[in-house]
C-alpha cells in the first residue's frame, strides 16, 4: 500500500472502537478522507494535539482495500487556530464552513482550490472577527467552486447584459440576477444596488487575500446576506445546522 503525506484539516472525529478515533480530515488533492487513527484515545504521541477539531496538520495515512477507509500513521501540528476556539462567534462560523464544505465537496472529491479557500478563511478568521464579511466571502467563493455561481452578467428572464447600473433582483430557482423589468423586489426575491453586484462578482472571482481588501460596507453586507441564504437553501435543498448558531 502506498503511504501518504499530506496537509490536511480536521474536519470531524469520532469514538471508534475502546482507543480509536475515527477522523474526517480534508486534504488538498483528495477532498475529504474518512481514517481510523489506532490507539490515538490513549496514546497522543503518533498524534500530539494534531487531531482536534479544526486543527491545520499533516498527516501520513494509507489507504485500506476493502472499505475506502484509511489508516494514519502519524500526525504533526501545524495551526491549532487558538483564536477562533476563544470566540464563540468565530468557532460558529468556522463550524458553519466545515458543513459547507463537506455538503458541496463529499468524500473523495479533489478539490485543491476548496482547501485553500478554507485553510484560508480559518487562518483569517483565527486574527480577525469579521463575522459578517467573512461569512458572505466564504460562501459565495465556496458556491463557486461548487459550480453553483451566481450569473451576475446578465437578466435570467430577458437576457439583458447588466451594465453595472441600477437596482437588480435575485431569482433563486435561475441562480441569477434579474432587471426590474423583469420581477419586483421581495423577501423571495430580495434586491442589489449595482455597487452591491460589482462587489459580489469581485468575491466571486478572485482570490480570498484580494476579497478580503474589497472592504464590503455595511449596507453591501445588508444586501448580499439574504441573497447567499437563499442561494445556497436552494441549491443545497436545506438549512445547514450550524446556521442556527449564527446571526442572521
Amino acid at each position: 500500500m502506498t503511504l501518504h503525506s499530506s496537509s490536511a484539516i480536521i474536519m470531524r472525529t469520532w469514538e471508534f472502537g475502546e482507543s480509536d478515533l475515527m477522523v474526517s480530515f480534508f486534504t488538498p488533492k483528495g477532498g475529504c478522507l474518512k481514517g481510523v487513527a489506532k490507539g490515538a484515545r490513549k496514546s497522543r504521541v503518533r498524534f500530539a494535539n494534531c487531531l482536534d477539531l479544526l486543527c491545520f496538520t499533516r498527516l501520513e495515512y494509507e489507504q485500506k482495500k476493502e472499505d475506502g477507509l484509511y489508516f494514519l500513521h502519524s500526525g504533526i501540528l501545524i495551526h491549532a487556530f487558538p483564536g477562533l476556539r476563544a470566540d464563540f462567534s468565530s468557532l460558529s462560523l468556522a463550524s458553519y464552513m466545515i458543513e459547507l464544505t463537506e455538503i458541496l465537496f463529499p468524500v473523495g472529491v479533489a478539490a485543491e482550490r476548496m482547501f485553500d479557500l478554507l485553510q484560508g478563511a480559518l487562518s483569517a478568521l483565527d486574527e480577525e472577527k469579521q463575522i459578517d464579511s467573512f461569512r458572505i466571502l466564504f460562501e459565495a467563493k465556496a458556491m463557486t467552486l461548487g459550480g453553483y455561481g451566481i450569473d451576475l452578467s446578465r437578466c435570467c428572464v430577458c437576457g439583458r447584459t447588466y451594465q453595472g447600473e441600477g437596482r437588480a433582483l435575485f431569482r433563486r430557482g435561475k441562480g441569477g440576477i434579474a432587471c426590474l423589468k423583469c420581477g419586483q423586489e421581495s423577501e423571495r426575491s430580495p434586491g442589489l444596488g449595482p455597487a452591491t453586484v460589482n462587489a459580489l462578482n469581485a468575491i466571486q472571482s478572485t482570490s480570498w487575500d484580494t476579497s478580503q481588501a474589497l472592504g464590503l460596507s455595511a449596507s453591501m453586507i445588508r444586501e448580499i446576506k439574504p441573497v447567499l441564504k437563499h442561494h445556497i437553501e436552494y441549491r443545497i435543498g436545506q438549512r445547514l445546522k450550524s446556521a442556527e448558531f449564527l446571526s442572521g
